[in-house]
């Protein structure tokens, strides 16, 4: 019984034995018994303050009230960390010259193999929010840098999985992601003190940086040869009055089954997978070529779809037919008074492009047809050609023709392309001829090749580099360690974790090699500790050398884009505390 009970019923029974008194009016209470009230009354009176003080303490306050976490938003939170750690985990096996390769097979019986990240990802049915949330990492680094998207999941995953620990030791989320973001930014001044200038005019630097990123492919044998045209293609493409801007849908890859890829060329002007069209016996050579890119049909015209001519007689349909003939040959004649010998025609859904009697009048007239070519070709047709579109036979002019030295069919493999050189007046494009043995070589030779093209596509843009083979992530978790050490509370404990999860890739370079990971990543902290920031896990001897002697350099943007993508992908993960799901 608690005091302020048992004072209740001591003033009760005090008062009951006396009511007699109370009720004749001639109440006077001897002095023990006054005595016993009062104290009776006293124990309440305290009880019922205490209990009063009490519930005031247990009172929640708008203005103290402390941060109380619920058990859902942990399980989401842990749930989403799991997911994309998961993701992460799927393609680090493929990080380094040593990784290993994915076959993909999908439903329909379409198999590649690559160990491209960005590739892996995207062809990865995923269906967790968070997890997908790692696949447009990969795709925002593709498009940022277009090398490093295996690198960018696997620190993402790192930093996940440290996050995870943290939360668990009681950090808040949002302390996590602020110290987060302090660390990018301070990792991206370490990379930058590191960072080494380089001139354009350095063909050697830009072709090292090249072959590094073709070593890590399935066509890295190739890399010789691949490097140095990776670095002409976009070269060739660079506009001295925009120096840092390359675009890369100046330089077109075509892919033609059949060879190697020691058969891979750069082709100074256009090629096209297709035949020409000599049907009618038409010419496959032209030299002098004065070529028209037309988007109109040289075939007789049609009616609309909901009607019909009905054809009585013979004469009414000689008559139709001579009227066809006399259009497609005013349309050659007029084509031919240009002086134009060579046609590249628009395919079209309105109506065959093309008929056999105007192709029949087209190679009377010694008129070489390049037809069905894409929508999404003539722009980079008529900016190689130095011409205009022409999409109307009344439009037909000499002004808008292209000129070119020689256009020819020529025999590749099994089948056929068409080669237009020496054009004159060329515009910035280039165009890279790839080669392969099967289907699936050539596709990876193509991936390969882009990746090659974006990472001098990066040099370009920021004329930095920087070591590989893991040196820059220890040196900027040596670094961000020292760092953490100066700053103080939550936020010191929080950037120590993170600086140590930057070392999964030297890790996972290690690992995917066969080496002992532990006692190379622990030598390789030891050099970087005396000074040597360019040493780094030279994979094919198995030891720690300068990398930068072994000619294993990457682009600083490469980089610098996959810690600061990483950071900003892992602190919105950190954010999400429910998942709602809506109709």
């Amino acid at each position: 019984m608690s005091d302020y009970q048992q004072g209740l019923v001591s003033v009760t029974s005090v008062l009951q034995s006396d009511k007699s008194a109370l009720q004749s009016g001639k109440f006077a209470l001897q002095s023990d018994r006054a005595i016993e009230l009062s104290r009776s009354i006293c124990c309440l009176a305290a009880a019922f303050l205490m209990a009063a003080a009490a519930a005031v303490l247990r009172a929640p306050s708008s203005k103290t009230e402390s941060y109380v976490d619920t058990k859902r938003r942990d399980d989401v939170r842990q749930a989403n960390i799991i997911a994309a750690s998961a993701v992460a985990d799927a393609v680090r096996t493929s990080l380094g010259p040593k990784g290993m390769d994915k076959m993909i097979s999908s439903a329909n019986g379409e198999v590649i193999i690559t160990n491209d990240g960005a590739t892996i990802l995207n062809k990865m049915e995923v269906i967790q929010p968070a997890a997908k949330m790692l696949v447009d990492l990969s795709r925002s680094q593709d498009a940022a840098a277009g090398d490093g998207t295996t690198t960018v999941v696997v620190l993402a995953g790192s930093l996940l999985k440290r996050s995870l620990s943290l939360l668990s030791a009681g950090v808040h989320p949002t302390a996590v992601s602020d110290a987060l973001h302090r660390l990018s930014i301070r990792a991206v001044e370490v990379l930058h003190s590191m960072a080494i200038p380089l001139d354009l005019s350095n063909r050697d630097a830009l072709v090292k940086s090249a072959a590094t990123s073709l070593n890590s492919k399935v066509v890295s044998q190739y890399s010789s040869l691949l490097a140095p045209l990776a670095v002409d293609a976009v070269l060739s493409v660079v506009d001295p009055a925009q120096p840092d801007i390359v675009d890369l849908r100046d330089v077109k890859i075509v892919k033609k089954l059949g060879g190697t890829v020691d058969d891979t060329e750069l082709v100074k002007g256009l090629v096209f997978d297709k035949k020409v069209s000599h049907s009618a016996g038409g010419p496959t050579r032209v030299e002098n070529a004065k070529i028209a890119v037309v988007q109109f049909q040289i075939s007789p015209p049609k009616t609309d779809i909901e009607q019909s001519i009905v054809v009585s007689d013979y004469t009414q349909m000689d008559r139709i037919l001579r009227e066809e003939r006399n259009y497609i040959l005013g349309m050659v004649k007029k084509i031919k008074a240009t002086g134009c010998n060579v046609l590249l025609i628009q395919k079209s859904i309105l109506r065959d492009a093309v008929t056999d009697l105007s192709l029949h009048y087209l190679a009377k007239a010694k008129i070489l047809v390049v037809k069905d070519v894409e929508r999404d070709e003539i722009e980079f047709i008529t900016k190689t050609l130095n011409c205009l579109p022409i999409a109307n036979i009344e439009h037909f002019r000499e002004d808008k023709l292209g000129f070119a030295n020689c256009v020819e069919e020529v025999s590749v493999g099994d089948g056929k392309i068409v080669k237009i050189t020496g054009i004159k007046d060329m515009g910035r494009t280039t165009t890279v001829l790839v080669r392969g043995s099967n289907q699936l070589v050539l596709d990876e030779a193509e991936r390969s090749l882009h990746d090659a093209l974006c990472v001098v596509r990066c040099l370009v843009n920021k004329k930095f580099l920087i070591a590989g083979g893991g040196a820059p992530e220890i040196e900027m978790s040596r670094q961000l360690g020292a760092w953490a050490k100066e700053l103080k509370g939550m936020e010191s404990y929080c950037i120590k974790e993170f600086a140590e999860a930057l070392e999964v890739i030297p890790y996972t370079l290690a690992e995917n090699a066969g080496l002992n990971s532990i006692a190379i990543v622990t030598d390789l902290r030891n050099r970087h500790a005396q000074g040597e920031i360019n040493s780094g896990i030279n994979v094919r001897k198995g030891q720690i050398t300068n990398i930068l002697e072994e000619n294993v350099v990457q682009p600083l943007l490469v980089s610098t884009s996959a810690i600061t993508l990483a950071a900003e992908c892992v602190r919105m993960i950190l954010k999400i505390d429910d998942v709602v799901i809506v109709r």
